[in-house]
């Protein structure tokens, strides 16, 4: 049996081998490969597709041309045990070939895809609570080798869990210069796109760049269009069946990689060639293609998509005000009944946009503030650079002060409740966070105070009968100089009023009168 290994995980199998039994861990990429037809345009002409089965679960997966006669489908099997498959195309010579494989164990950093969980926060397919943290790199992997490579050091020693970035080239404000490669065969310095003809190798790279930040467990979110064109390539205004033969295209060949998320548009309102109907049909193809459902949203500019939409699974919200003030943030939760990510509340950085020059400080804070009203936030880095190397844009080292803070927002987030944070009171300032009876987090952004008298609400209906009695610990967290400091001894609840709870003793906590103050408070083991 003739087997070809093109990264560890992926197994790639001739025609010779398809009768063959193999084996693939849950959650990784199963791959056939054949060869087929090469004359006339196999990308217009030739239908590939799969059926993987196991009992009576059954995926249809689509195929896709990878140029040089060579035609794949990829599959990700999310449950272990044998599977069989039968393949289906226009083409004779990929039509009817059958096979199986097995299905192991998943590999120890293999947690599956990330999903939905408790109707506002996310959790790994086996369980395993991910809480995002994540950042922006636009174009990262279009630039030079050397700094791509950069980029994947940088974020090796990151606290970010989540990278944004778009399958087209963009030219914007510090990022002027051609990419590496473009996705269809033309003459780029004319910009005559041959738009039946995808380049593989762009599409192979792209691909290699997903697997390169699943080794390093950070969620690939794949913007599928944007607005950065200015007119320069036309790759925001290609023609209604190009977009969609694009989407069922990269769909094909990204969906069976676990670590990916779609976005289907940076800044949808933006694209001044499309209307909103264009994005709801776009919004449906993915979701159509994708045997998996993984995780699909569209981000906005001024005007806010309808991320009511069935097929939407969380709210991607460009909107720094949102988490300006402590008690704004979980505003689109009550919506839309869906996680929230704000994944743009302005950048860290000194350029004159004036979306680009948060402080380090304003960035983190707005990290703490979307955090304790049970949402999550986005990074970015816009410091000016000779080189016209921009982190938000191109990648390459972060050079700014939130980092470090937000590796200590992740510690606190990995060891806090696995069902995520919850707003328990948007109305008292601080505004408090966390799991009622369990576990609280207390955010005082820029306030300064000495003390904090120790309250919390009362848990709501079918949450405790009564909280008379708990013991708590109590921490106090120094968000900018990320240290911990616990408060001797513990308090012990009891009921103020009908709304609260104070320590039957009176303590309070001591603070000191320094901004970016958080205050933790866990039930004490009995």
């Amino acid at each position: 049996m003739k087997r070809i290994s093109l990264i560890p995980w992926l197994l790639v199998f001739t025609a010779s081998s398809l009768l063959a039994a193999d084996t693939v861990e849950q959650w990784g990429v199963y791959e056939i490969a054949l060869r087929g037809p090469t004359n006339g345009n196999p990308f217009l002409d030739v239908k590939f597709s799969a059926r993987f089965t196991q009992g009576t679960k059954a995926v249809e997966a689509n195929g896709f041309y990878d140029g040089d006669g060579s035609y794949r489908v990829r599959f990700m099997p999310e449950k272990q045990g044998e599977w069989r498959y039968v393949t289906a195309s226009s083409s004779a010579e990929l039509n009817g070939k059958s096979g199986r494989f097995a299905v192991v164990n998943p590999s120890r950093q293999n947690h599956g895809l990330v999903r939905v969980a408790d109707t506002y926060h996310f959790t790994y397919a086996d369980g395993t609570p991910y809480k995002e943290l994540g950042t922006t790199c636009y174009v990262w992997q279009l630039q030079p080798e050397a700094l791509q490579e950069q980029t994947l050091k940088t974020l090796a020693s990151s606290p970010f869990n989540k990278i944004r970035f778009c399958v087209f080239p963009k030219r914007y404000t510090w990022n002027t210069n051609e990419p590496i490669m473009y996705p269809f065969a033309g003459n780029p310095a004319t910009t005559n796109w041959d738009f039946t003809q995808f380049n593989v190798k762009y599409f192979q790279h792209l691909e290699q760049r997903v697997a390169d930040l699943q080794k390093l467990g950070i969620e690939a979110d794949i913007i599928l269009f944007h607005p950065y064109d200015e007119g320069h390539w036309g790759f925001d205004r290609m023609p209604a069946d190009v977009d969609d033969r694009y989407l069922h295209y990269v769909v094909a060949r990204l969906a069976a990689y676990r670590n990916v998320w779609w976005s289907l548009a940076n800044e949808w309102d933006f694209m001044k060639e499309k209307k909103e109907s264009d994005f709801v049909r776009f919004g449906e193809i993915v979701a159509h293609d994708d045997p998996y459902h993984h995780l699909l949203s569209i981000h906005n500019g001024q005007k806010i998509f309808n991320h009511t939409l069935p097929w939407i699974t969380h709210a991607s919200i460009q909107n720094g005000a949102a988490v300006e003030e402590v008690g704004r943030a979980e505003m689109y939760r009550d919506v839309y009944r869906k996680p929230v990510v704000y994944d743009e509340v302005k950048y860290e950085g000194d350029i004159a946009n004036r979306w680009g020059q948060l402080s380090a400080e304003e960035l983190v804070f707005r990290f703490w503030n979307a955090t304790v009203a049970g949402t999550y936030c986005g990074h970015g880095e816009t410091y000016k650079s000779d080189d016209q190397i921009l982190w938000w844009s191109k990648g390459g080292v972060l050079k700014g002060q939130s980092p470090a803070r937000l590796a200590f927002l992740k510690k606190v987030l990995d060891d806090s409740p696995a069902e995520g944070i919850e707003p328990i009171d948007r109305w008292q300032r601080p505004e408090i966070g966390g799991q009622p009876g369990k576990y609280y987090l207390i955010y005082l952004g820029k306030q300064t105070p000495t003390n904090w008298d120790f309250q919390i609400p009362k848990p709501p209906l079918g949450k405790l009968q009564s909280a008379d009695g708990m013991k708590f610990t109590v921490e106090v967290l120094d968000t900018w100089n990320m240290t911990v400091t616990p408060v001797p001894g513990e308090f012990t609840l009891k009921k103020k009023d009908g709304y609260a709870y104070t320590d039957m003793n009176g303590q309070n906590v001591p603070l000191p009168g320094k901004p970016y103050m958080a205050i933790r408070i866990k039930r004490a083991k009995e």
